[in-house]
């Protein structure tokens, strides 16, 4: 078997009760509590009431995405918008929110599919609305349709130069095509204006991070967290950054922080066992992956790290159980075949391999090969044309 490797995907018993006789006052009345406790409960959480006016509870949902809690940050901002329609503000942080936050866990990428249906719903009702474009190609570049994002954007710059937002838009729409001097140019222009803050900070680090600038990029981001220092999303680039320059101790920090602050997060755990595996801390690299496949079992990504350490672990019966889940879940979920991470089945196939299990290499070549054909993708698994196991 001849395997060339153009692409990683690299990128973390109830007790019952006596039954008993209460008086029926005791019992509603111990209803009516929870009642009200319930509706106070909610009442703080939303920290909306009738009689406060939309701009006090704005300023309460900045207050919640400056202090990083992005859930209470969408809740008000979305009754706002949905209650009081011009409030344009709201729908601004509205979808920075779902943006933000869309990053900071595996599963939340629907957040930037709905930032983009909020926008696009926003801008049929304000087609010439300055800010309300501007938003709009933000949550466009988010979602990777970069021409559109960047056409919204000038449309606003051509009226307005010094649009924040609009730049930031601009920048990141090119550098999502590739055009990373002309990212950088533009976000230049964004840092450069007077309250450029966090979105500029973090556009400024990722475009650095493009033209290869790696310690510039770190310093970049780390700007953007004295804006804010609660974000995850952050502190996830941050880690990348830090890897990029080869700082491990930096990178683990970062991910440690996210942690710190959310100790469920399934991600940070599934970028620990990746800098791990880089690092050939193998036992911490498999708890890391074993954590992040138990808390999220129908993330493909999390398999294929737990498979390839053991693969480079030599454990190839474990590999190939454990990177035939990845691929499985791949199938099953309909991951469009550009998308998928075709490690999981090269690198299943060598465990196939070796472990001489014909049966499951001829499966995976043969998915392969499908693969190759309907996405006319480089053949990289090569056989003699009589197929694997041939005697």
């Amino acid at each position: 078997m001849r395997i060339k490797r153009h692409r990683s995907n690299l990128t973390f018993r109830k007790q019952q009760r006596r039954g008993g006789c209460l008086s029926l006052t005791l019992v509603l009345g111990v209803m009516a509590g929870i009642a009200f406790i319930g509706w106070a409960w909610i009442g703080q959480r939303l920290n909306l009431s009738q009689g406060d006016s939309p701009q006090t509870n704005l300023r309460r949902a900045a207050r919640a995405f400056d202090e990083g809690d992005l859930d209470l940050a969408v809740e008000l901002t979305q009754q706002i918008w949905n209650t009081y329609p011009d409030q344009i503000s709201a729908l601004v942080l509205l979808v920075r929110s779902l943006i933000y936050r869309s990053y900071e866990d595996y599963d939340r990428a629907v957040d930037r599919q709905l930032a983009l249906q909020i926008t696009h719903d926003a801008i049929q009702r304000y087609p010439y609305h300055l800010d309300v474009m501007a938003v709009h190609a933000f949550a466009l570049q988010a979602n990777d349709q970069a021409i559109e994002a960047a056409e919204y954007a000038r449309r606003v710059l051509a009226q307005k130069p010094d649009h924040l937002l609009a730049n930031v838009s601009l920048a990141l729409a090119y550098g999502r095509v590739g055009g990373y001097e002309n990212a950088f140019r533009q976000i230049q222009i964004a840092v450069s204006l007077p309250g450029a803050g966090l979105d500029a900070q973090r556009a400024l680090a990722i475009s650095l991070n493009d033209l290869g600038r790696y310690d510039d990029a770190l310093q970049a981001v780390d700007l953007a967290l004295t804006e804010n220092g609660r974000l995850l999303t952050l502190y996830f680039e941050r880690g990348l950054y830090a890897m990029q320059t080869g700082d491990a101790g930096a990178a683990t920090a970062s991910y440690f922080s996210v942690l710190a602050f959310d100790p469920d997060n399934v991600k940070a755990r599934l970028r620990m066992c990746e800098l791990s595996i880089l690092l050939r801390e193998s036992d911490r690299a498999l708890n890391y992956c074993h954590e992040a496949v138990q808390m999220a079992p129908t993330w493909a990504e999390a398999w294929y790290q737990l498979g390839r350490e053991y693969f480079m672990q030599g454990d190839y019966d474990q590999a190939q159980t454990y990177l035939n889940r990845c691929s499985s879940l791949q199938l099953l979920q309909n991951i469009p075949i550009l998308e998928r991470n075709l490690n999981c089945w090269l690198m299943q196939g060598e465990a196939a391999e070796i472990n001489n299990d014909c049966n499951a290499l001829r499966t995976l070549y043969n998915q392969f090969q499908q693969m190759v054909r309907e996405a006319d993708l480089p053949q990289t698994w090569i056989y003699p044309p009589e197929g694997p196991c041939s005697p």
